[in-house]
């Protein structure tokens, strides 16, 4: 997608803090963070939302799943705790039209959602 700017980030257009990328996945620092530690995990191929990811390709949520359990641990979160995020859609708060998981930790978060 060419006005994508997750696509422009995954190609090298737009300078990002990558922290993490392989085939499938690419991790990077958000950019206006509401935590101390506040990454997004994104697939390479550009899926709009949870809803476009393929039947077949149950392992996409799956790694990047696993790819924040591992960024958690290597930022020195993941004993106290910290939170994973997928908005869907606009009234469900996504912002990008690019699937992308937050991973918000490094202090108290609020138990509320809404």
């Amino acid at each position: 997608m060419d006005d994508c700017i997750f696509c422009k980030i995954i190609s090298g257009d737009i300078p990002s803090d990558i922290i993490y990328r392989d085939d499938e996945v690419i991790a990077f620092r958000d950019v206006n963070p509401v935590a101390p530690t506040h990454i997004l995990i994104v697939p390479v191929e550009h899926l709009v939302t949870t809803l476009d990811i393929p039947d077949v390709n149950t392992s996409l949520t799956n790694k990047m799943i696993q790819t924040a359990n591992r960024l958690a641990n290597q930022e020195g979160i993941s004993e106290d705790g910290y939170r994973l995020v997928i908005n869907c859609g606009e009234q469900g708060g996504q912002v990008v039209k690019h699937l992308h998981m937050h991973l918000i930790g490094g202090r108290h978060l609020s138990s509320s959602l809404g």
